[in-house]
């Protein structure tokens, strides 16, 4: 092998590497998104927020449990949601607590 054919392929498994090492690894990269019940502030949420509303900003308060946001995937279940049973968002609808 020559020195420019060993070079030649030496940029190529280089950038082959660079591009491997670019790609994304989880959802969240990959801009994925999730309904997360339960987080949203009043008139912030994304859509329907149970009988009575239409779609986005209509939640009538803070942390409603049938109203949600769009967040990345796989974070919903960590975002603090004080009305939530659990204390964090819920990818389903629930009953506030207290």
């Amino acid at each position: 092998m020559n020195h420019i054919t060993t070079a030649a392929a030496l940029a190529i498994a280089l950038g082959t590497a660079m591009t491997i090492a670019a790609a994304p690894t989880s959802a969240a990269d990959t801009g994925a998104k999730e309904k997360c019940f339960g987080v949203a502030l009043k008139g912030q949420n994304d859509c329907k927020a149970g009988p009575g509303t239409s779609c986005a900003g209509t939640s009538t308060k803070d942390y409603q449990g049938d109203a949600w946001k769009l967040v990345p995937a796989g974070s919903c279940e960590q975002t603090a949601a004080p009305k939530s049973p659990t204390g964090h968002g819920q990818l389903a609808a629930f009953k506030e607590k207290a």
